[in-house]
């Protein structure tokens, strides 16, 4: 049976954090869970703390010092999750706004469709988003669009927070020459993905903001994408050395 796991970051998510690791373990075929905790205040490591007793071989956690942005969270999760062995490894916010019910849809266009990548996509079928203030829509839709045109990538969500890769991908990646942080971290490993000449595959889902908890959105993430991007278009890609 394929290993899988998916990497949840979390910081301040107490009011959803454990109705999602139960909404993951309720799937058929066995998902492990990893939560990249960020020293919440509000409790959130502790909550897991206690439902690892409950599942002590299904959920792990990595408890780190402090919020140290997003992509050196899912970093320490893929290096983690190839040392252990996984084949397929996902991406998945905790609060809802990916559906648990799509993670199979996922998983079956790596491990059938064949893609090395498959992307849980909110702009490959027109936009598929609620309950998002129109002003945020426009600015990830063109944000998408901007990354598509300036990195000559036919991905329609190139921003999107909710994928699975197949253990080579991570395998080949450099991880420690990762530059973006935040959500440019993202376009960074699609496009990353993409020039190593792997599969990738959108698979349309419908994003539901949130409705508990906060928004970690701010306006420096946009920022760091933009002159990233610029930065990536004139950036050589390579694999990491065996």
């Amino acid at each position: 049976m394929d290993r899988k796991l998916i990497i949840i970051p979390t910081y301040n998510e107490k009011e959803n954090i454990e109705k999602m690791i139960r909404a993951v373990f309720s799937l058929e075929g066995e998902y492990h869970v990893m939560i990249i905790e960020d020293n919440s205040p509000d409790g959130t490591g502790q909550i897991v703390k206690r439902l690892q007793q409950e599942f002590p071989d299904r959920l792990f956690m990595i408890e780190r010092a402090g919020k140290q942005g997003l992509g050196t969270a899912y970093i320490a999760g893929f290096k983690w999750a190839t040392e252990h062995g996984y084949d397929y490894i996902f991406e998945m916010d905790a609060d809802f706004s990916h559906s648990p019910d799509d993670v199979p849809r996922l998983y079956e266009a790596c491990a059938t469709d064949g893609a090395d990548l498959a992307i849980g996509s909110r702009y490959c079928n027109g936009i598929s988003v609620i309950n998002w203030p129109i002003g945020r829509v426009i600015m990830s839709y063109f944000a998408s669009v901007f990354v598509r045109k300036v990195l000559a990538m036919n991905i329609f969500d190139s921003t999107a927070g909710f994928k699975c890769y197949r253990r080579k991908v991570l395998e080949t990646i450099d991880l420690d020459n990762v530059r973006m942080k935040g959500y440019g971290f993202q376009i960074e490993m699609k496009y990353t993905t993409y020039k190593l000449g792997f599969k990738i595959k959108e698979v349309p889902i419908i994003f539901v903001d949130r409705k508990e908890g906060t928004s970690k959105m701010s306006s420096g993430i946009f920022g760091e994408a933009f002159w990233g991007v610029i930065g990536m278009r004139f950036r050589k890609i390579s694999g990491r050395k065996a």
